[in-house]
């Protein structure tokens, strides 16, 4: 007997949904029942009013079938709201965890890690309240009805389920029609969508030097296969929807015509109405099929989502709960360590192996592409590494738990990366903002004078990637981001590539002032102007140490080999 599959994290979080969906299923077989009520209306009229030449017997029924119009409109409005506030507390349970995925899964260069997740969480949330869904949850109302065709003749009953048959087939060749053009253009509208967001983040060089056309061209390719793919399952679902539609109009003047038929043979069951009957509800199983084929682009969609969600969340499960850990004092150890890029067996860093003590700087030199930015994202935790650990106090880095690490911590990566908000913001994290803390960050780095002479000072904002600043401002900006609160470990990745002399000399007195506080710092650098603060230095050439020492003696060493 083969082991069951257990549901998936994704099925598990419509577990709690599926009370309301099955009230939403309720309301809808009954909203279903009372679509019927302008034929029963009908042959209401024709039966007792037209014979019996009664106007209160007209009235009556007016007012029953307007009555009955409300209450299917009012069930109607409760049914949406339902399934809206469905998607609300499907999206509350997962929008956290999906977001988390997505970032996990970029930090660790998933292809599934993209923005393009979001969007495929809010196709499964508004998919609840999609007419697809809808008509298959008046599907066992289609039954009733062929249980009632057959039961007013059974030849009525299978011509209706050859329909059914029939749509059935639409259904399914509509699927082989539409199914990959429509995955190839949610693929190439997606790309088109990344490119043209990479175009505008690189504007200004592309604009220097004449780029536009051709990156522009590029962009254009991508979004002429978006539109042909789109174009091509759009003309084969366009195709079959017209058929579906064709067959059950087909079935409803069959159905009619069989009738007369029948009840010219006085084999209609229940006299010459049956034949409105059985045509009204020939369309009523037909209905939820036709509904489905004409969504059928929406359901190829959220099946594409669904897939690619749950492909995210099975490649990046939800992090364990680990045990709480003291604050840290700043004793860096790096043991033996081997590392290259997530999902990458190549190594970029081989057999790094140092320890610093809280309070002490390190400065890490080298030649480019010897492996420093590399090492700066394994101490700070961003990376895993093939071999080896990076601990502080003790604790592996990559599994602490950012959340709680995170404030004792300081990071200024190679690329300085400012969110929209204001200046404030930006320094304090996006956390509470401590204006107190936020100012003392602001001034360590030399910036204070330059925000208070903005207008807004420090609740001017920056805009969208720190547009309103230049890189050297952006750069102090995220210098004094990393030094906010006073971190126990700072890390700083070329931290003076932008910065002018006086930015160069700010950026020194900040690490000398943490120093006396006790603050351990790596510090990755090309300037020599750090190295007067530095205690150790670590020399790196091709992702190997060369030489990690005192400073001077590194330095000494250095400079008789160089002479010699």
């Amino acid at each position: 007997m083969k082991p069951q599959t257990p549901p998936s994290e994704l099925a598990l979080a419509f577990d709690p949904l599926k009370p309301v969906l099955m009230r939403a299923a309720g309301f809808s077989m009954v909203i279903s029942l009372l679509a019927l009520s302008p034929t029963v209306y009908m042959l209401e009229v024709y039966d007792r009013v037209v014979n019996s030449r009664s106007g209160g017997t007209l009235v009556m029924l007016t007012v029953m079938v307007i009555l009955a119009y409300a209450v299917m409109e009012i069930l109607e409005k409760v049914r949406g709201a339902m399934m809206r506030a469905a998607g609300v507390q499907l999206d509350e349970k997962l929008s956290e965890r999906v977001y988390n995925a997505m970032f996990q899964g970029f930090l660790r260069r998933h292809v599934s890690g993209g923005t393009q997740v979001l969007n495929d969480l809010k196709l499964v949330r508004e998919f609840l309240f999609n007419p697809a869904l809808l008509a298959l949850m008046e599907a066992p109302i289609a039954l009733v009805a062929l249980a009632l065709i057959f039961a007013i003749n059974p030849l009525l009953g299978w011509s209706a389920v050859l329909g059914a048959i029939a749509q059935m087939g639409v259904a399914y060749m509509n699927e082989r029609a539409s199914r990959k053009p429509l995955n190839e253009a949610n693929r190439s509208a997606a790309g088109a969508q990344q490119f043209a967001e990479a175009s505008l983040r690189n504007a200004h060089v592309m604009e220097s030097m004449g780029m536009l056309d051709a990156v522009h061209a590029r962009w254009q390719k991508r979004q002429r296969e978006f539109l042909s793919h789109q174009a091509q399952a759009s003309e084969g679902a366009g195709l079959w929807t017209a058929m579906s539609k064709l067959i059950q109009q087909l079935l409803g003047s069959l159905l009619l015509g069989l009738g007369a038929w029948l009840l010219l043979g006085n084999a209609l069951n229940g006299g010459g109405s049956m034949m409105i009957i059985g045509s009204v509800l020939g369309g009523r199983v037909l209905a939820p099929l036709g509904q489905v084929v004409a969504q059928w682009n929406a359901v190829v969609n959220v099946r594409s989502a669904w897939a690619r969600l749950e492909a995210l969340l099975a490649q990046i499960p939800v992090r364990p709960e680990a045990m709480a850990l003291p604050v840290p004092k700043g004793f860096l150890t790096v043991e033996a360590l081997v590392a290259g890029a997530p999902g990458q067996q190549v190594p970029i860093v081989r057999g790094v192996q140092f320890g610093i003590q809280p309070g002490e700087v390190l400065a890490v030199i080298g030649p480019s592409a010897s492996g420093k930015t590399t090492l700066a994202r394994l101490l700070v935790g961003l990376w895993p590494a093939i071999s080896g650990k990076v601990r502080l106090d003790g604790a592996d880095v990559h599994a602490w738990d950012k959340a709680e690490l995170g404030p004792y911590l300081g990071y200024l990566p190679q690329g300085v990366e400012l969110l929209d908000g204001t200046l404030a913001e930006n320094i304090a994290r996006f956390g509470d903002v401590d204006m107190v803390q936020v100012e003392a960050a602001a001034r360590l780095v030399g910036l204070h004078e330059l925000i208070m002479s903005m207008p807004q000072g420090y609740h001017s904002p920056i805009g969208r990637d720190g547009t309103m600043l230049s890189g050297g401002q952006r750069q102090r900006v995220g210098l004094a981001r990393a030094l906010y609160g006073k971190p126990v470990f700072v890390v700083l990745d070329e931290p003076n590539s932008s910065l002018d002399e006086a930015g160069d000399a700010a950026l020194a007195n900040a690490i000398a002032a943490l120093k006396q506080l006790g603050t351990t710092f790596v510090v990755m650098t090309h300037r020599s102007s750090i190295l007067g603060v530095a205690d150790k230095i670590l020399l790196m050439r091709e992702g190997a140490q060369q030489a990690f020492g005192p400073r001077d003696e590194v330095l000494a060493a250095l400079q008789q080999k160089a002479q010699s």
